[in-house]
């Protein structure tokens, strides 16, 4: 019997999971309590934009006031412009997703804070999928995709951390994780 690719990767993701669950966790995102000592660093590439950035955002179990300033700039409203403030968990997940996934590189971001007046004009104007109160408006969520990692696995990882809401959208390639109540679709 043949292995999938798939199946491989899925065997992949389980094995690192597993090996991650014995590791211990934060009750608030399961960053393993030995990693939020270490300091936490994320790398992110704006699809919109076209910038880059990375940086350490925690060191010890504090976050980096600077640094959580510099995220909040570049997750910023690509329409408008507005900067939001980002809720520091989700930079908590994101980095505990990248490690369960044992993946390097730079998130893709599609899309981080949302100011109320665009988030209105996409669910007027787009092709679904925009809440009405979305959490793009608190700066709890983001879309993202990561490189070299096939888009189910993402998913898989981040619905693995119980943390918050998973969306999984292969047809726009991006995963959304938020810091709201867990849920998927």
């Amino acid at each position: 019997m043949s292995i999938t690719p798939i199946g491989a990767a899925r065997r992949r993701f389980l094995r690192r999971g597993a090996h991650l669950a014995a590791a211990g966790s934060l009750a608030a995102v399961g960053v393993p309590a030995r990693a939020a000592a270490a300091p936490r660093s994320l790398a992110f590439a704006h699809t919109h934009t076209g910038e880059v950035i990375t940086l350490t955002y925690a060191e010890q179990h504090s976050y980096l006031p600077d640094a959580l300033q510099r995220l909040n700039r570049f997750l910023r409203d690509h329409y408008s412009g507005e900067v939001g403030h980002m809720d520091p968990a989700l930079f908590d997940q994101l980095y505990q997703v990248q490690q369960a996934l044992g993946a390097r590189g730079s998130y893709q971001v599609i899309s981080g804070y949302r100011c109320p007046a665009t988030n209105n004009k996409l669910r007027e104007t787009g092709g679904g999928g925009v809440a009405k109160r979305s959490l793009h408006m608190d700066g709890r969520a983001i879309d993202v995709r990561l490189p070299g990692v096939p888009l189910a696995e993402l998913r898989d990882a981040a619905l693995s951390m119980r943390a918050g809401g998973v969306g999984y959208y292969p047809g726009q390639e991006f995963v959304h994780i938020d810091t709201g109540r867990v849920r998927s679709w």
